[in-house]
C-alpha cells in the first residue's frame, strides 16, 4: 500500500493545503495530514480545531485520514511504516527550504530511505499561506477566500 504523510502545522487549513491533497490523493492509497505539534509554539486554532477542519474538508475523500504527533516527522512515518512525505512548493524558496529538509530526511532514515514527493501548488494558489491567512484573521481582514469551508469559521 503506497502511504504519505503530509505533515504541517495546518494552522490554519488553506485552500493550498487543500490543492496539494486534492491533487495528490489519486497517486496514493492513502494520504495521513499529520499535524506536528510543537509545545514552544503558539497556535491560533487549538489542535482539536484544526484536526475538525481537516476531518471536515476532506469528509468525501476516503483515502485521506487526519492524525497528530510531536518529534520529527521521519520517526511519525518510521511508527506509521510509511515511505513517502508529501510536500507543496509554492515558490523558489520553498523548494531550497523543503529540498534541505527531504535531503536531511533520507540521511537520517538510512536502510529505509523515506522519499519526499514534492507537488507544486496551483498558480492561483501559490501566493498562499497560513500566516498570511493568521495575519489576515488577527486585522479582521477577508480570510475567508483563501480557506476551504470548513475553517470559515466566526473569530
Amino acid at each position: 500500500m503506497r502511504t504519505a504523510v503530509f505533515p504541517g502545522s495546518f494552522d490554519p487549513l488553506t485552500l493550498g493545503h487543500f490543492d496539494i491533497v486534492e491533487r495528490a490523493a489519486p497517486l496514493f492509497d492513502r494520504i495521513i495530514i499529520a499535524i506536528g505539534q510543537n509545545s514552544k509554539k503558539n497556535y491560533m486554532f487549538s489542535l482539536e480545531q484544526r484536526m475538525e477542519f481537516i476531518k471536515k474538508t476532506f469528509a468525501d475523500f476516503p483515502n485521506v485520514t487526519v492524525d497528530h504527533f510531536e518529534g520529527l516527522t521521519i520517526d511519525y512515518c518510521r511508527s506509521k511504516n510509511v515511505n513517502f512525505i508529501l510536500r507543496g512548493l509554492r515558490n523558489p524558496a520553498d523548494f531550497e527550504f523543503e529540498k534541505a529538509i527531504a535531503q536531511t530526511n533520507r540521511t537520517l532514515t538510512h536502510e529505509n530511505k523515506i522519499e519526499t514527493i514534492f507537488l507544486l501548488t496551483s498558480a492561483g494558489k501559490s501566493f498562499i499561506s497560513s500566516s498570511i491567512v493568521r495575519e489576515i484573521i488577527s486585522f479582521g481582514g477577508e480570510y475567508e477566500i483563501l480557506v476551504p469551508e470548513a475553517v470559515r469559521v466566526k473569530i
